[in-house]
Order: structure tokens, then sequence, then C-alpha cells
């Protein structure tokens, strides 16, 4: 018995797979029961160069066709990425009746629930393990091994480029724009970063996660993203003086009003282990009910930890095969008919502590001024810092808050903002006490 595999692209992940596929052939044959034989890979540039790998009698097209829909394939990997024309690939093939496989958290995201309902009704399987924290078996973990439980919250580092930058800023002093040549230099970041930096890629992923965890559809636009543009270098050595450092965090929880889903920077405990996942790793805390806490680190991103999770999926599918079975799991572990949208809640529903940072003309009366604002907002201060007198007029005033609303503190910020004696839009990053 054989799964006859189509892929698209051969890129770092694609290249990958084609390795994986090569070096443990007779294992994964082993372990699943069946022959799994790269049939035919479509790329749109016929590569003229060593991969490092021999292709033997695996055919090499530019032409879609011969993998997409073509009657010799069993399973189309997709690893080609984004929206368009990504989409149509998948929707093609899984029309012909193909399973796919793919690594595309874009694609998941924003178009997921449609491309599972074709799914379902064809009685195929979509597969994308790999479009969530790499190397990291979450999803599989998810809907199978916490099958069982409620999932009450679940947080963590979802993208590796911005963990590398937050990490490289707090261990080495340097600015961000400084760091973020570097990450895009040694290939961490991408040419253009706005993805990663502005949160959107973790957002994906957190959406796909929320939809798993919850029982709802998948409903990336109602998630809250932030990114760390506006993360300083005297943010980094103020979170360190006080116990805390930055992370992007994703945070998904349940509550009687609803989801609570968001992307943001946040501070965190130094002493926390989530704290200590650093550079490019990715890591993942889950609450359940029966289960209580677990927490899942490894590599998010890159050429073999990838192509580890999407050869996961072929090996489930090759299981499948060789048993007769197929939709053993819904796409989203609840069955499709059970599932609900949720209401999520406006991040305005938050309440905790907040960090902010002002620069403020160096005068008397600034920080009284100042003060007044927060008070008639019903902000309490916890902690008050200029951090040093400098040759200029302007300079940087630290302040935390005791716990209030996030519609208490946008206030309050706006009210800041208008005042002639703050030069710059002041900036916030939210204190989370989290149990990991």
């Amino acid at each position: 018995m054989e799964l006859r595999i189509g892929l698209l692209g051969l890129g770092t992940v694609g290249s990958g797979v084609v390795r994986l596929l090569q070096t443990h052939a007779k294992l994964l044959e082993q372990r699943s029961g069946v022959v799994l034989r790269l049939v035919r890979i479509a790329t749109k540039r016929i590569p003229g160069w060593d991969r490092g790998f021999d292709l033997g009698t695996t055919e090499l097209t530019d032409d879609v066709t011969r993998v997409v829909g073509a009657s010799d394939i069993d399973v189309c990997i997709e690893l080609i990425g984004g929206i368009h024309p990504a989409r149509d690939f998948i929707t093609t093939a899984l029309q012909h009746g193909q399973h796919v496989v793919t690594a595309n958290k874009a694609l998941i995201a924003e178009h997921g629930n449609e491309l599972f309902a074709l799914a379902q009704q064809q009685n195929i399987e979509l597969a994308f393990e790999a479009a969530v924290a790499g190397a990291i078996p979450i999803i599989r973990v998810m809907k199978e091994g916490l099958v069982a439980n409620q999932i009450e919250q679940l947080y963590g580092i979802l993208n590796g480029t911005c963990n590398y930058i937050l990490t490289e800023m707090r261990e080495k002093g340097l600015p961000f724009d400084q760091v973020l040549a570097e990450a895009q230099r040694l290939g961490y970041a991408e040419a253009d970063p706005t993805l990663d930096i502005d949160g959107i890629d973790a957002a994906h992923k957190l959406a796909i996660l929320a939809a798993i965890a919850f029982g709802t559809p998948v409903a990336f636009h109602d998630v809250t993203v932030e990114g760390i543009r506006h993360v300083s270098d005297l943010d980094i050595y103020w979170a360190r003086e006080m116990g805390y450092r930055i992370k992007l965090l994703g945070i998904a929880k349940q509550s009687a009003a609803g989801l609570d889903v968001r992307v943001q920077p946040v501070m965190i405990n130094a002493h926390s282990t989530l704290a200590a996942v650093d550079g490019v790793f990715n890591a993942v805390f889950v609450q359940s009910d029966f289960a209580g806490s677990s927490m899942y680190y490894g590599r998010g991103a890159g050429e073999k930890p990838t192509a580890s999770a999407v050869v996961s999926d072929l090996v489930d599918l090759a299981r499948n095969l060789r048993s007769g079975a197929r939709q053993r799991v819904a796409s989203l572990s609840t069955q499709p008919q059970h599932l609900r949208p949720r209401h999520c809640c406006p991040v305005e529903d938050r309440t905790g502590e907040y960090y902010l940072r002002l620069l403020v003309r160096d005068r008397p009366g600034v920080l009284a001024e100042i003060a007044t604002i927060l008070k008639n907002g019903q902000i309490s201060l916890k902690i008050v810092h200029q951090h040093q007198r400098a040759p200029m007029e302007a300079v940087p005033l630290i302040i935390v808050t005791h716990e209030t609303s996030e519609q208490q503190i946008q206030a309050g910020l706006k009210a800041l903002s208008e005042l002639e004696s703050v030069l710059e839009p002041p900036r916030l990053i939210r204190i989370e006490h989290l149990g990991a």
C-alpha cells in the first residue's frame, strides 16, 4: 500500500520535506505501514542548483495541474504560502478528492472555515499541523491529547522573529531598528517584516488555536492585534529593573462574558517558565480542567521543524488510509454541527496593571499635571520614575499603575497626549500575571 504525494513549492520547507521523506523513508513505512511516495513536485522555477538531494524518480514540473487534481496524486502538500493562489489550488485539490496538507497559517486563519466545510463534504482530510508553532505538535495535542478536557485558557510565544528581537534587545541593550536589521541579515526576519513585527503572524496562529480550544469557527478578524514596533530599549531596561520581561504573547481565555483573544507585547514575571523562552523558540501554555497546566516548547519555524510537522500529517493520513478511516478527527476537533460562534470581548473589557512611558518637558509642575489627569481618571499610580536628567529639555517618565480598566487607561492616555508638556504619544505595555 502506498500514499502518492504531490508537492507544491520547493523552497526552504519544501526542500526539508523532500529531504525528510528520503532520509526516513524506511522508518516512516515501518511506523505507518504505508509507503510514502513523492510522485511529483510543482515549482514556479525549476531549480538549477544543488539542494543537497537527488530527486530520483520524482518528477519536477512547473505545471501546477500535474499535481492539483492529478489522478495519480492522493495527497497534495501546499507549501507556497499566502492567500492567492494557494486558496484556489487547495480548493481545486479538495474538489478532486485529494487530501491536503498545508503549513499556510494565513489561509487557514482567514479562509479555513470554508475549506474545512469542503473537506467534510468530500469526506477527505485537510491537515494543518505545520501552520502553528513548527515542530511543536500543539494542534494534535489539543485535538487528541487534551480532547477529554475543557480548555480554560491558552497563551504563548507564537512568533520566533519577535521573540528573537526582544531577546537580543534585552541581552545586548540594542534599539529595535538595529536588532531588526540584524534579524533580517541572519534570515530570521523577512525583507518586509510587517506580518511578524506587527503581530499578524501570531494572530493567525492564535485564531486557529482558539477555534480548536473553544469549539468555535476560526475568527481571525476578532483577534485584537498589536505588534512590537513601539517597544524601545528603555522599556526593556525598565522591565528588567522591575522584575519583568517583555514578550509578544498570544492570549486566549474564556469567561461567562465571552472570549478574550489578543496578541500584544506584555510584561511577564522574569522568573516564570515562559519568560525563559528566548531566541527563535516558541512555547504554548494550556490550562485545562482535568489535565491542569501544561506547556509545549520547541522550534517554531525553519526547514526541519516545519518539515517534521508536515510529514507528521502525512503519516497520520497514511495510517488512516491503511485502516480505511476518513474524517476520523474533525478539522477543529469539535464536530462541525456543534461549532458555535462565540462573543469576543472587546479589549476595553480588560482590567490589569499597565506600564506607561512618556517623553515630557523637564520643568517644574509637569509631574503634578500628569498625576492630576490620571487621578481624575481614577487611575492609581504604583511606580513613578523619571529615568534621568538630560542635557536637553525632554526626559522619559515611567509610570506603572495599579489595576485599572483598559477603558480608563485609554481615556487617560488620550488626555495625556493632549498636554503641551508631553512631546510624543504615550507608550503603553500591559502587565500580565500568568501561571507559567
